[in-house]
């Protein structure tokens, strides 16, 4: 019954997409980001429309999000009126709280994470036994290569070590949860998939190449990454100093920090979409919440219609997803 409600609401909405006045704002278009992790979806049918139009090849220019241009048409204030019950629900009480707000949004992005794992599964999945091989994954590489095993960035051996990795029971062939740990590497809670991914960050942040960081090197190449997240979560006041963090981190006190020691900012030194839906949500109650009670009301969030379309839009010149960009 539910997702019969559900598919009528889509119905009827992708009605008033056709038919319906687009509110607009004044902004310029902005490109839409080719890295997923800056993505952080809010409304599904803007993402069911993305996909059709993926899958139709046409470009990145989504000319049914409000700022594209004279021919947009998505009337987001009808899309907020359809959405708030579904986001108003425990309990139904008329406002959204932060939390009832931040499980939308997690499972918008666990609901993206799934079908581009499933999409790419099904691109590679060659001989339709429901998993991925080497071959079939990177069938680019000869048994030569793979043998030689090059550990250069984006070489045979380096994708090898992150297959197997995210291999867990040692088949040869990744499942869907492992594929997807494979491509969403941000977002694994595959311990050896987060060792891996803190020591390609620690290659760019250790400058005297001696495997670890000292207070110098953190200082200079993680914390300030670490605290601009921090000082949007909390207040700038809260935020510990480069000094404070790092004694934190710095479990046996030998003035360096370990790759282990470093994991428990990993999230902050290469968030991935669930950290983003994290970040996003604070984000948008924040903006939206005029009242500054700690919910948000329909009228709210028609005030601010804009923030939560406008977000999937940014620019393409953020060159910080290079794992991405080799998948």
């Amino acid at each position: 019954m539910a997702k019969a409600m559900v598919y009528t609401f889509l119905a009827i909405a992708f009605t008033i997409l056709l038919l319906s006045p687009t509110k607009r704002h004044g902004h310029h278009p902005l490109g839409l980001n080719r890295r997923l992790a800056h993505k952080v979806p809010f409304d599904p049918l803007v993402t069911r429309m993305e996909r059709w139009t993926e899958d139709q090849g046409w470009s990145k220019n989504i000319t049914y999000v409000p700022e594209v241009g004279d021919d947009g048409i998505l009337n987001t204030t009808s899309r907020l009126i359809i959405l708030f019950p579904f986001l108003d629900n425990e309990p139904r009480d008329g406002k959204i709280s932060a939390l009832e707000l931040g499980v939308w949004i997690r499972q918008q992005v666990v609901d993206r994470l799934n079908y581009r794992t499933n999409k790419l599964m099904s691109w590679h999945d060659k001989n339709g036994d429901g998993v991925i091989s080497f071959s079939e994954y990177l069938p680019q590489f000869t048994p030569k290569d793979i043998e030689r095993n090059s550990m250069g960035h984006g070489e045979a051996g380096w994708w090898m070590e992150q297959f197997k990795n995210a291999d867990l029971d040692s088949s040869g062939d990744l499942d869907f949860n492992e594929c997807k740990n494979f491509l969403h590497p941000e977002d694994s809670d595959n311990k050896e998939i987060q060792r891996w991914l803190l020591r390609e960050k620690m290659k760019r942040m250790d400058e005297d190449q001696d495997g670890e960081l000292n207070l110098n090197e953190f200082k200079e190449q993680a914390y300030d990454i670490y605290r601009s997240y921090v000082d949007f979560e909390n207040s700038a006041t809260l935020t510990p100093t480069a000094e404070e963090k790092f004694a934190e981190l710095d479990h046996d006190n030998d003035k360096k920090l370990s790759i282990e020691e470093l994991r428990p900012i990993l999230s902050y030194l290469h968030p991935g979409e669930l950290f983003y839906a994290n970040y996003f949500s604070h984000y948008l109650m924040r903006e939206a919440d005029d009242n500054k009670d700690g919910y948000l009301t329909l009228q709210e969030m028609l005030n601010h219609d804009n923030i939560f379309y406008n977000s999937l839009y940014e620019d393409d010149d953020d060159d910080d997803y290079h794992y991405h960009d080799d998948l």
